[in-house]
């Protein structure tokens, strides 16, 4: 009976291993996904600010309410400082009182999203769809008239570019 406990115990524990082994196997795979605009972490560092790096490539998030793009309102699209990217257009852009910019949703094709758990619990992350940089998170607190999402973007993330009259 001892002998049949231990084997059961020891099944189990390789039947629970081998899942955990392939779900970070998945993991990996999506942290390896190429993108068109595709650098080394060196180059990155050569052509982005230490601010850009910070938040584009390590996943930073830049002090609230310090974004000069949090005032900005005329016609343009944002886009990924990183590549230029089209993100965002103006339009879709609102007060939420968070201290970053934030829109009610993407240009299509412009964003990709993924999830991260860095503070403990699940959150939907948001990257450029070009070269993977990370902007920000979508949370379901936006403008209930539009979309009800509320893409809460780090301003150093982006440029912005008016629109041409």
């Amino acid at each position: 009976m001892i002998a049949m406990k231990k084997l059961l115990i020891l099944s189990l524990t390789a039947i629970i291993l081998s899942c955990n082994g392939n779900a970070q196997k998945k993991n990996d795979s999506e942290s390896e996904k190429k993108y068109e605009v595709s650098k080394t972490e060196a180059q990155w560092k050569k052509d982005l600010t230490p601010a850009e790096f910070a938040v584009l490539r390590k996943a930073a998030t830049e002090t609230p309410f310090s974004s000069d793009l949090l005032d900005i309102h005329e016609p343009g699209n944002f886009v990924c400082a990183a590549c230029g990217n089209e993100l965002y257009r103006t339009e879709n852009k609102f007060e939420s009182g968070t201290g970053w910019p934030s829109f009610d949703r993407a240009i299509e094709g412009g964003v990709a999203y993924g999830s991260d758990s860095k503070l403990g619990y699940q959150r939907d992350e948001v990257h450029c769809a070009r070269c993977g940089g990370h902007l920000g998170h979508v949370f379901n607190d936006g403008p209930r008239e539009t979309t009800g999402k509320r893409h809460c973007i780090n301003g150093v993330a982006m440029n912005f570019n008016p629109e041409k009259k």
